[in-house]
């Protein structure tokens, strides 16, 4: 190979490099003493001020993961999809450049997600004849009485009074606001979501809830005596109102969290192998049993079938609370942790034909694509391959 480490980076950013020259350069870029030179010169190309997305990446380094993801990729990819991959990489490319001098990237999924939409169709459209569409706004409200209310079919306004509570709901959120009415009895209401279902609610002390799909809390219309108490099932994010008189408490499971006023997502779900609590801002206290554990911002507790509680530190909160943000982020997640996700979020069984659940991803995601944009993303990075028949996915 002729040509020096800048000249293939250059190479590749004018898309000029032939076949022998980008598969050259996809492989040794993977070697860590060339990340900091690939920084530099991608650094240099670019003088005006830098573009920021919504995620608070600069564009500069949304080239160099662009061009890491594809690296990647390349090492994982079966020899009979190379031509495909190929095709799609100098597209991706093009593409990527003309974003960047246009400040008009937004991440490398983003632009992942763009070429396959517009090429691979002719490839893959026999896999995905019945493509599923992105989970919405729906829950069912269960009032104190026992009688319930589908939320997204219910018109925005108020639809109950409680003892002195009115329940309004505005767009894809309820609130609970008190009147002058007197508070006769404190009255419990339920909000469920279903597969393919999100909600929020804020609560009588203006705590504010995110609800991911197949989940619940419970909560009373009214928070009275020492302290505010909710029970979640499933998974939820909390911003709690500051109230140092009346702390805050989530029962879930076997477990309790304990806070004053603080950000953090708990999740719940019966399948997953742990409960986990992780902390945003603030501090909160985990309790099951005899055992206490004071989380601090950025640690993550995990309770096990088995009763064990685990601390682990510098979680990438950003993963854990992507659904909030309307994004699946997948940072070296396992197939079943991915699959999971998305059989929640899509309302789909999978089928697995395959023993490697082990393999694991890299990638972001809009909770607003369909299904298949998503599990084309997945193909592109790993060995997988997806097919779609009715609610029913199967990985092969």
């Amino acid at each position: 190979m002729n040509k020096s480490f800048d000249e293939l980076i250059t190479g590749y950013l004018n898309n000029s490099l032939n076949d022998e020259e980008l598969h050259y350069f996809l492989d040794i870029i993977k070697g860590k003493e060339y990340e900091q030179d690939l920084k530099n010169k991608i650094s240099g190309l670019f003088h005006n001020p830098f573009v920021i997305d919504k995620s608070g990446r600069d564009r500069e380094e949304i080239i160099f993961n662009n061009i890491m993801l594809l690296a990647n990729a390349k090492g994982k990819i079966k020899k009979e999809h190379d031509e495909r991959r190929k095709a799609k990489v100098v597209r991706f490319r093009r593409i990527a450049m003309a974003a960047c001098i246009i400040g008009l990237i937004a991440s490398a999924t983003h632009l992942v997600m763009y070429v396959l939409k517009k090429e691979s169709n002719k490839i893959s459209v026999h896999k995905f004849k019945n493509d599923v569409p992105p989970g919405s706004n729906k829950a069912t409200l269960t009032l104190a009485d026992g009688s319930s209310i589908v939320l997204d079919d219910a018109e925005d306004g108020a639809l109950a009074q409680q003892g002195g509570v009115k329940v309004i709901k505005i767009g894809g959120k309820l609130a609970y606001h008190a009147t002058n009415k007197a508070l006769s009895e404190v009255e419990y209401n339920t909000i469920t979501t279903p597969r393919g279902g999100q909600y929020q609610l804020e609560l009588p002390d203006g705590s504010r809830v995110w609800i991911n799909a197949a989940s619940s809390i419970r909560f009373p219309t009214a928070f009275t005596g020492n302290a505010r108490r909710v029970e979640v099932n499933g998974e939820a994010y909390f911003e709690v109102a500051k109230n140092k008189s009346m702390p805050f408490m989530v029962k879930v499971n076997n477990a309790e969290v304990q806070v004053l006023g603080t950000h953090f997502n708990i999740m719940a779900y019966d399948e997953e192998d742990v409960v986990s609590t992780t902390l945003l801002e603030g501090s909160v206290k985990f309790v099951t049993g005899d055992k206490i554990s004071i989380l601090k911002p950025g640690q993550q507790s995990q309770l096990s079938k088995d009763g064990q509680v685990k601390l682990v530190n510098d979680v990438d909160v950003d993963q854990v609370v992507a659904w909030k943000n309307g994004l699946f982020v997948f940072d070296n997640s396992e197939l079943g942790t991915v699959m999971r996700q998305l059989s929640r979020w899509y309302d789909i069984d999978v089928v697995y034909r395959t023993r490697n659940v082990t393999t694991s991803f890299v990638g972001e995601v809009p909770r607003t694509s369909k299904l298949s944009d998503v599990l084309k993303v997945i193909e592109l990075t790993s060995k997988m391959h997806f097919e779609v028949a009715g609610k029913k996915v199967i990985v092969m």
